[in-house]
């Protein structure tokens, strides 16, 4: 209960979140939470929240959406995303998710462990495996419960876990889960990761080194080969997310392995099927003996119910076309090649070596007011705010996919010139 003297919190619309953040520690949950829900209703009322959007259609290149500002139903251009290859709405993938649907029913009811376990999945983990060059392949319900599984059942206390300080929030979870000490270290900083592996590794039984292949936010590459060598000089275990990765990196499109010709010299690759494989799930891919580990002792594995048999269908598809039109791996790099040049010669300085291009804000232009914009001009826009990144890093995060037109690139190159002139658009 509050004291009585305690002072209701106000927030307005530009600064509640960072004050809610601040000073949630301080003040009880209905507190916290009623004063979020006004903010937020006043983020609506003042057209600046575009969370939450209504899809009533696949999320192809283009979107069908029903206006929450409007009530009208609208098709937009899709630039938020990770369907990097256009699979989410291709018809051979929907036929074989149907099949599978029609075979199996909706869902298993239980656990991989217990009776859960298909032949889909079974014939996917070895797809998996064999797409990353590993012994085996062990298939989650989705990525963030793979990356929770790998740090809660893998380190024990005793161990050393060292990480990118800009690794993925469900990294993060499991470390405060698993409870074990870790260390971060600088973004893609090789003499930082060496200094602490010099420093700590001898105190430690095991050490693990985790990284992303691809940033979420960065669209950076790792400099995986050179964390391997440090891995292999400190004797450490490496495990790299390939979620934004998988599907993009490679001639092929197999990864950060094929990518480094690195293949099998990973102890583990984790990903996703959210992206790329325009569905959901997630994957860990090593040797066999740690995979049977996983399999046993990895919580979120054990007290999960197995993926629906038409969404194992659905990547087995997915699996099928990046095989037989690896075609589509290049249009994205290409799409991603002809948006960056664009923002360049309109002197906005960026860069990707994956499936999305960070388009960072000017401190002077408000982020949501901006995303109204977008929106207005038909463009399904991501505003990333903080504290997701710093505050001086706001973003929108453009996904593009293989499926875009260079007519829709264009027309998404002359919004964000139009919208950075605006005046309506600035603090």
């Amino acid at each position: 209960m509050n004291k009585p003297n305690d002072k209701p919190l106000k927030f307005d619309v530009r600064s509640g979140l960072r004050r809610i953040m601040s000073q949630a520690r301080r003040v009880d949950l209905k507190t916290r939470a009623t004063s979020f829900e006004e903010f937020w209703q006043a983020a609506v009322d003042a057209n600046e929240s575009l969370y939450f959007r209504e899809i009533i259609g696949p999320q192809g290149r283009e979107v069908t959406i029903r206006d929450s500002f409007t009530g009208e139903i609208r098709t937009m251009l899709m630039f938020g995303s990770n369907n990097y290859l256009g699979l989410a709405d291709n018809p051979y993938v929907r036929e074989k998710s149907i099949e599978a649907l029609k075979q199996y029913g909706t869902g298993l009811g239980g656990p991989p462990l217990l009776n859960g376990y298909t032949q889909l999945m079974r014939e996917l983990e070895e797809r998996i495996a064999a797409l990353k060059g590993a012994e085996a392949a062990i298939i989650y319900p989705t990525g963030y419960q793979t990356n929770l599984s790998l740090v809660t059942c893998l380190p024990e206390k005793g161990d050393l876990v060292l990480c990118d300080e800009a690794h993925h929030a469900s990294l993060f979870d499991g470390l405060k889960m698993a409870g074990v000490p870790h260390k971060t270290f600088k973004h893609n900083g090789l003499e930082d990761l060496e200094e602490q592996l010099i420093e700590f590794r001898s105190d430690a039984r095991d050490a693990f080194v985790f990284v992303e292949s691809v940033h979420s936010m960065n669209s950076d590459l790792a400099p995986i080969p050179e964390v391997a060598a440090l891995c292999r000089k400190y004797t450490s275990y490496l495990i790299v997310d390939d979620a934004h990765g998988t599907g993009i990196l490679g001639e092929r499109g197999r990864g950060v392995g094929e990518h480094f010709d690195m293949e099998g010299e990973i102890d583990i690759v984790m990903g996703t099927f959210s992206k790329a494989f325009a569905s959901v799930g997630g994957f860990a891919a090593g040797p066999s003996h740690l995979i049977a580990y996983l399999k046993f002792y990895s919580r979120p594995y054990m007290f999960s119910a197995a993926l629906p048999p038409s969404v194992l269908a659905g990547v087995h598809a997915c699996l099928d076309l990046l095989e037989k039109e690896p075609e589509r791996v290049q249009n994205l790099r290409d799409n991603v090649g002809y948006v960056v040049k664009g923002l360049e010669e309109q002197g906005i300085a960026t860069s990707s070596q994956g499936g999305c291009v960070p388009l960072l804000v000017p401190p002077e232009i408000n982020i949501r007011r901006a995303a109204f914009a977008f929106h207005e001009l038909g463009l399904f826009m991501n505003p990333i705010e903080w504290p997701a990144v710093p505050r001086e890093k706001q973003r929108f995060r453009i996904s593009l996919m293989a499926t875009h037109t260079r007519e829709d690139l264009d027309t998404l190159l002359e919004a964000i010139g139009r919208v950075w002139a605006l005046d309506a658009v600035r603090e």
